[in-house]
């Protein structure tokens, strides 16, 4: 694949100033796609979601557009998109992704029952993390704004199958957001939209941090990892970028292990 490619393209990232949303913003401006990028952050974490928009658009010449927004507010959402429709005219977004990192991380059952999940817990990390897949996906497609070619990318991690000490919610949403993955890639298949799950190996971002003992996690990954170190972002975002290629047209429906391994050696 050339860069030429992909030059002129759009991509829409909900969830790009950090993480795998941002190593993926770069790589694909690098190969000159245009990117709209939404996030939620504040302070410090938003001049650096600023900082980034200016960087891509000066080293590589592409036009983003940030908006700092609760992607999971439907007003919020119907904003966004039409901002992005004005922006595209009658061009379609070659990729969404959906990497969004906002869950409640307590237990399901403790001795102590005042420090458990709550119900609106759980529904807010379901519907954040895996349900406002669907509902994004169902509104660029009304605005004509996903077609033939597009592509569409969720985040999984191995917490979807492996469990953790106060993960539950998570692991449910991840469990959730690869169903959804395949419903859509169903759906949308007749249409010529791809829509696949990547399943990154356990890295070391602000969102991993955040989970209980993630030290001991990000320790022991790297251990039992077969090339003896964590995943990256730049990993994630190469694949992305890769599987990005217009002539690729026959992967849809996957749940695709990025992890260099990890996950065959068990736990």
């Amino acid at each position: 694949m050339s860069q030429a490619d992909l030059k002129g393209k759009w991509a829409l990232i909900l969830g790009a100033s950090s993480g795998f949303g941002a190593a993926t913003a770069r790589e694909l401006a690098k190969n000159g796609v245009n990117i709209i990028g939404l996030h939620l952050d504040r302070g410090a974490a938003l001049e650096g979601a600023k900082a980034l928009a200016a960087e891509l658009a000066a080293e590589h010449g592409v036009k983003t557009h940030f908006i700092n927004m609760n992607i999971a507010s439907a007003e919020k959402r119907a904003d966004a998109i039409a901002k992005a429709k004005e922006m595209l005219g009658e061009q379609k977004i070659h990729m969404l992704m959906h990497s969004v990192a906002f869950g409640s991380l307590l237990p399901f059952v403790t001795e102590d029952m005042s420090n458990t999940l709550t119900q609106p817990q759980v529904e807010m990390t379901l519907d954040v993390m895996a349900n406002s897949l669907v509902y994004w996906t169902q509104d660029l497609w009304r605005a004509k704004l996903l077609g033939r070619g597009s592509r569409i990318f969720s985040m999984t991690s191995s917490g979807s199958v492996q469990m953790l000490e106060s993960y539950g919610a998570v692991s449910a949403a991840k469990c959730t957001l690869e169903s959804h993955t395949r419903q859509l890639a169903l759906e949308l298949a007749p249409h010529g939209v791809l829509v696949n799950c990547i399943m990154a190996g356990v890295t070391n971002t602000a969102a991993m941090r955040k989970i209980p003992g993630s030290d001991k996690i990000l320790e022991l990954a790297s251990e039992r990892n077969p090339a003896k170190r964590l995943t990256t972002p730049h990993d994630i975002a190469v694949t992305i970028r890769a599987l990005c290629d217009p002539e690729i047209q026959w992967i849809s429906g996957q749940v695709i292990v990025v992890d260099g391994g990890e996950l065959i050696t068990g736990r």
